[in-house]
């Protein structure tokens, strides 16, 4: 049901290790120092529409000429994965690859006790092993529409905010709607420029996608936490999955073709992936509220959950397998918040906003363009933030879910909400229950994959606690949720009284309707029931309080920049695809160079000098091919092309559209890279092309696959 986090498994360092406070401090200096304030996109920096790709950039700099041919290639061989990653196909016959840490959520589901295979890997060497995930959904981009003046028309000066954005969610899935019914393709208006602009993106939409291939945990995740978000890396985070279609592979005419000697110093190499969330064009005022109010929730709310998943794993070997992927996303997502509240600290990171906001201002009025609908739009902003203090943690605890750290209860709230939400039309819906997304709702509502009772109730008494903590054992909503208990009965009690571990008794509700919602006696399904009028009215009040007024203030900004840079400047990341382009090479840090690319040789004297220990542990097929692997293969490298989270298993590709590499990492001077671009220090990592050749060949005798990939 609820996807996690999915982004990361982490090598050496030749230097030793800074903190990641410190790290950012350095970078950020050296970034005020270089004194880069204008808002034009600069070196390799953006995560670009392919309908509005970097053309004069690349030839201007590169010499290189981006065709539509070459576009239309990379659009439709990309894929995103619902799990939270991409990846890309690899073959005409379905095959796409991708990052282990990206297929874990899928590989988990299709493990059981006796049958690990996360930690032991997994190889189809026949069509017929490959194994059916339980409910995986993988999109593929078809076509980008722009419909900006159609969401924007049906929004009238006169409107309230609360009628605005019943207008504007009205008209966006009455689009989405029509194209779902024109072309039969996932169809989803996405905002741009935080209201700036409104696409239109179609999907070709496959959900029958099988496991072909997953190496194990200790490779792919080579370092574990302690390497996470760092460089120099070892890991081979790759997996392979097909998709079919009708029973069959499906066939998959554009995909990449995969260079067999991958990437060297200096090339020109590109990014096509699903960059998740950046945050470069939010003003001052709303980076200064992330830093002061969101971020130190979200750590908080982070943390506790993971000393609970450890605190859980530790029971038993197979609690430990149960908790593994919840663990690592949570982890993940700890050590990548740090970084960025790390950076909003800096100095340095604030002041460069400031800047940018002055000059844009000041360019505009040299050029004679009006300015004052920014101004206000930026006192806009700044008084929205005054007004979001005074109730974003009982939003984010009900509205948001934090409270209740299961998929159970996201099941139950679909569950009471689909009975109310389905019976009205589209366009008077909630956002997720639209027709265009009903589909791939009920793929992840009815998923047969097992949860774990005593997994679920450890993380629901632990955020049920933090609940309280956070509001106060006499607040209104502590007492309702708890119901005169302690966190720890009533979560007992919440996970003892629901049958929501069944998919087909969720199938029952919701077919039922409101009728069997009222009657239902389940534990979860009565408080979701009790708590939605509240929830719900937290919603409606951050929509017409904070996202349709910050919507209409950004889409004057954006006017702003539009008008003094052009298109000059992408929009932030919104999990779409977007094209990102930089060039392979490496960096210094604390006086020492960092070579641009590890070696399997390296991983190896790397093991030995921690003597392999957890987490820097091989697999026993890796030792014992050790003599047989060549030693100088590529195993991971770096680049300045400009990527994120939710770019894990993208696809790294040369000037002729081959696949060189598999995008798994940022190191931790990328961490930054949300709020400002750098390639100072900053490198995106991948898996080398090369590397997973060698694995498949010498360690896993993978030779079906091998074949697929290389005899063409």
């Amino acid at each position: 049901m609820a996807q996690a986090i999915r982004n990361v498994c982490r090598g050496i360092e030749l230097t030793p290790r800074w903190s990641t406070g410190t790290a950012v401090l350095q970078l950020m200096g050296v970034l005020l120092l270089l004194g880069g304030t204008g808002m034009m996109a600069v070196s390799d920096e953006g995560m670009w529409l392919l309908n509005d790709p970097p053309r004069a950039l690349l030839r201007e700099k590169y010499g290189f000429e981006l065709t539509e041919d070459w576009l239309q290639r990379a659009m439709r061989a990309s894929v995103r994965l619902n799990s939270g990653g991409s990846g890309g196909f690899v073959s005409p016959e379905g095959l796409l690859v991708t990052n282990h840490h990206v297929a874990a959520d899928a590989v988990q589901k299709l493990s059981k006790p006796g049958a690990d295979l996360y930690h032991n890997g997994f190889y189809a060497a026949r069509r017929e092993e490959e194994l059916k995930c339980l409910d995986l959904e993988v999109n593929v981009l078809q076509e980008i529409v722009d419909v900006t003046a159609e969401v924007n028309a049906a929004v009238k000066k006169e409107m309230t905010p609360a009628q605005a954005a019943a207008a504007r969610r009205a008209a966006m899935s009455r689009i989405e709607k029509e194209s779902l019914d024109r072309t039969g393709l996932r169809s989803d208006v996405v905002t741009l420029y935080n209201g700036g602009a409104y696409h239109l993106y179609r999907y070709k939409k496959y959900t029958d996608v099988r496991l072909v291939f997953s190496p194990e945990k200790a490779i792919a995740s080579f370092g574990g936490d302690v390497d996470n978000f760092e460089f120099p890396r070892y890991c081979l985070d790759v997996a392979f999955f097909r998709v079919y279609e009708g029973g069959k592979p499906a066939s998959t005419p554009y995909f990449f073709r995969w260079s067999p000697n991958g990437p060297q110093e200096g090339d020109l190499v590109f990014v096509t992936g699903h960059p998740g969330a950046t945050q470069r064009l939010e003003t001052l005022a709303r980076l200064r509220h992330r830093r002061d109010w969101t971020l130190p929730y979200t750590l908080a709310r982070l943390r506790s959950l993971e000393a609970a998943l450890l605190q859980y794993s530790e029971q038993h070997p197979e609690k430990r397998r149960q908790a593994v992927t919840d663990l690592h996303s949570v982890a993940n997502a700890r050590k990548a918040f740090t970084g960025q509240l790390q950076g909003l600290l800096t100095l340095a990171t604030l002041d460069q906003k400031r800047r940018q906001e002055e000059e844009l201002l000041a360019l505009a009025r040299q050029r004679g363009i009006p300015t004052a609908e920014a101004e206000a739009a930026l006192q806009t902003i700044a008084r929205i933030q005054q007004q979001l203090c005074t109730f974003e943690k009982e939003y984010a605890l009900l509205e948001s879910g934090h409270a209740f750290a299961s998929p159970l209860f996201l099941i139950a709230r679909h569950c009471v909400r689909m009975a109310a939400e389905l019976p009205k039309p589209s366009g008077e819906r909630l956002r997720e229950y639209r027709d265009s997304n009903l589909d791939s709702l009920k793929l992840a509502l009815f998923s047969p994959a097992p949860l774990y009772a005593e997994l679920e109730q450890a993380k629901l008494r632990t955020s049920l606690l933090f609940l309280a903590e956070n509001l106060g054992g006499d607040h209104e909503i502590v007492q309702r949720i708890l119901a005169g208990k302690n966190p720890a009965d009533r979560a007992a009690e919440l996970i003892a009284g629901t049958r929501l571990f069944d998919p087909q008794e969720r199938r029952k509700l919701v077919e039922g309707g409101q009728p069997a919602i009222d009657a239902s006696t389940d534990s979860m399904i009565q408080l979701a029931r009790s708590i939605d009028p509240l929830a719900r009215q937290l919603r409606q009040r951050y929509e017409t309080e904070v996202e349709e007024p910050e919507r209409q203030a950004y889409a004057a900004l954006a006017a702003l920049r539009f008008a003094v840079y052009g298109r000059s400047i992408p929009p932030d990341a919104t999990f779409t695809l977007r094209l990102a382009f930089g060039t392979v090479r490496g960096y210094q840090a604390e006086g020492q160079n960092i070579p641009w690319h590890t070696t399997i040789g390296q991983l190896f004297t790397r093991y030995d000098s921690l003597g392999g220990h957890e987490p820097f542990t091989l697999p026993s097929r890796w030792l014992d091919q050790r003599q047989r692997l060549d030693p100088e293969t590529p195993l991971n490298f770096v680049s300045t092309a400009d990527t994120i989270g939710g770019n894990s298993g993208s696809p790294v590709l040369n000037r002729a559209g081959e696949l060189v590499g598999i995008n798994f990492d940022r190191n931790r001077y990328g961490l930054v890279r949300n709020f400002v671009y750098t390639d100072v220090q900053a490198r995106h990592i991948a898996v080398h092309s090369r590397a997973v050749l060698e694995a498949l060949r010498k360690v896993y005798a993978a030779e079906a696959l091998l074949k697929e990939l290389t005899q063409r």
